[in-house]
């Protein structure tokens, strides 16, 4: 990135927040709701901390007030909150979010909450070295699936309510399931580039030859897994030698409305108590947030441009030729005979672009009927632990 995007990435983000009041509010809240040990998902905690806790955050205030801090001194304020033991999932969902919201401020300014990309087992970074992996995978099959998480979301939460569909499908289908963990806050387009590199050395490196590779991708995943098919061809690697299905799972292809009203983000952080705080940043929208108005997956797509364009600026990037490519989009309707032009999303991505589909004939992505599916009752977050979008995944997987 040019040191004169990363100044006013910078810049940008010291002047998202009122000072530092709003960030210091928003710390406070989450030590407030980690050191109360409210579940994951629920409801927040009210009120202040308390005590000396209290007095620290009240200190913040008034030096605030008085001469003002940078967005990168309050930040350092949560450091503590992220170093405690035996809170791993906590950690992780709040990292998630903070990288969501503010991911491209915090990798240009180097801070150390920035998550650095990584291919991880059971939570795990795993080294990607032919004796680390033989070590890491005993019995490693040649087929791998890869699986790439959404906007504010992390590798653990593929893992919902019981269900994990990579588990099931090294059970079913003999897959090794590998999941990346990454900085959702920067551009989509960023993110694709270094998954291409991150997958020509794991194929480089697997401890046996592969003979299939296949990515699933929730949400902006999905767009991240299409950025790096791109980048993959223009740099010549290997590994899309392998590749031979991808599946879109509420990918917004086409953008998502809800992201040019500037909700998305609220939404998404209002499921835990954890991360409920963020909400109050209200139109703080990081670069990855704001690639999702259109479904930009490559540079050209903003940069020049601007990151509040009016009109889609996209250039056509059609799927990989080579590639069996399956979308499942969800709807929060039970089913009925309406066309599915006509029915709701899942609370964050209409059904058509999930699927792919577009007014203009060289922005579709022409999907085939036969490998397009619509799950009805579910939203956005469902699509990771549904019975049925498994059911699906599994019958495409299996047939050839």
């Amino acid at each position: 990135m040019a040191s004169g995007t990363s100044s006013d990435l910078r810049g940008a983000s010291r002047l998202i927040v009122d000072a530092v009041l709003g960030v210091t509010g928003i710390v406070e809240s989450m030590h407030r709701n980690i050191s109360g040990l409210a579940p994951i998902v629920g409801a927040s905690r009210r009120g202040g901390t308390k005590g000396i806790t209290g007095l620290v955050y009240g200190s913040v205030r008034g030096v605030s007030r008085g001469v003002g801090l940078g967005l990168d001194a309050a930040l350092t304020l949560l450091a503590p909150l992220l170093k405690s033991r035996g809170t791993s999932a906590r950690r992780e969902a709040v990292l998630a979010v903070l990288n969501g919201v503010l991911g491209d401020h915090l990798d240009a300014s180097n801070n150390p909450l920035a998550i650095s990309m990584s291919l991880r087992k059971s939570g795990r970074p795993l080294t990607l070295d032919r004796r680390a992996l033989g070590e890491d995978f005993p019995c490693p099959s040649t087929k791998l699936v890869v699986f790439v998480h959404g906007l504010c979301l992390s590798d653990l939460q593929w893992h919902r309510r019981g269900h994990d569909h990579g588990a099931l499908l090294g059970r079913d289908l003999d897959y090794t399931p590998l999941y990346l963990r990454y900085n959702s806050g920067r551009h989509i387009s960023t993110n694709g580039r270094e998954l291409a590199d991150l997958l020509e050395q794991l194929a480089r490196e697997w401890p046996v030859p592969v003979h299939e590779l296949v990515v699933i991708g929730h949400s902006m995943g999905g767009l991240v897994a299409r950025s790096a098919c791109h980048y993959a061809r223009i740099d010549r690697h290997t590994w899309p030698r392998h590749l031979r299905k991808i599946v879109f799972l509420g990918t917004p292809h086409h953008g998502a409305p809800l992201e040019r009203a500037g909700n998305w983000v609220n939404i998404l952080v209002g499921i835990s108590p954890y991360t409920a705080p963020f909400a109050r940043l209200g139109k703080v929208r990081s670069a990855g947030v704001k690639d999702l108005r259109y479904g930009n997956i490559v540079d050209a797509d903003w940069q020049a441009i601007g990151t509040e364009q009016a009109h889609d600026p996209r250039q056509p990037v059609p799927l990989p030729a080579s590639v069996k490519c399956f979308a499942i989009a969800a709807t929060r309707q039970l089913q009925s005979g309406r066309p599915h032009t006509r029915l709701r999303g899942d609370g964050l991505v209409p059904v058509k672009s999930a699927l792919g589909e577009h007014v203009n004939a060289a922005l579709a992505l022409s999907i085939p009927a036969s490998h397009q599916s619509i799950c009805y009752g579910l939203n956005h977050f469902d699509l990771l632990s549904s019975g049925e979008v498994y059911d699906r995944i599994h019958h495409w997987l299996s047939d050839g």
